[in-house]
């Protein structure tokens, strides 16, 4: 099995126990090979509440680097997000990694979250 099937089948796993609700939504990540995407998002509702990436202009301005799938993006993505769940009333989420492993970009994405404000 390859690389990819067997992440799939991990998030297939996860997203059978996780999810999002009204009081406690999800805090869902991606990577690609050169961003890193989040997302907050109610499931019983179907509604994306916030996210943010590498991707969006004024990060891309801000970070004039060719890579931005790194640990300090990763860790101004964590606080980027943190600040705009608080801004909207979120403090409790319930984090989706997607079958990637807790090590690295995702590790610090969830620690950096966690220490600016949200609970998981």
């Amino acid at each position: 099995m390859d690389k990819t099937k067997r992440r799939y089948r991990r998030k297939k796993a996860i997203r059978k126990k996780v999810s999002g609700t009204v009081e406690r939504p999800r805090l869902c990540v991606h990577k690609s090979n050169r961003n890193i995407y989040v997302q907050i998002v109610n499931d019983t509702e179907g509604k994306t509440l916030c996210g943010t990436s590498t991707n969006a202009k004024d990060v891309k301005n801000k970070f004039k680097e060719f890579t931005r799938k790194n640990i300090k993006f990763a860790e101004f993505i964590g606080e980027r997000i943190a600040k705009s769940a608080t801004e909207k009333g979120i403090k409790k989420v319930v984090f989706d990694r997607s079958g990637y492993q807790y090590h690295g970009v995702v590790k610090t994405l969830a620690d950096t979250a966690r220490k600016n404000g949200l609970e998981f």
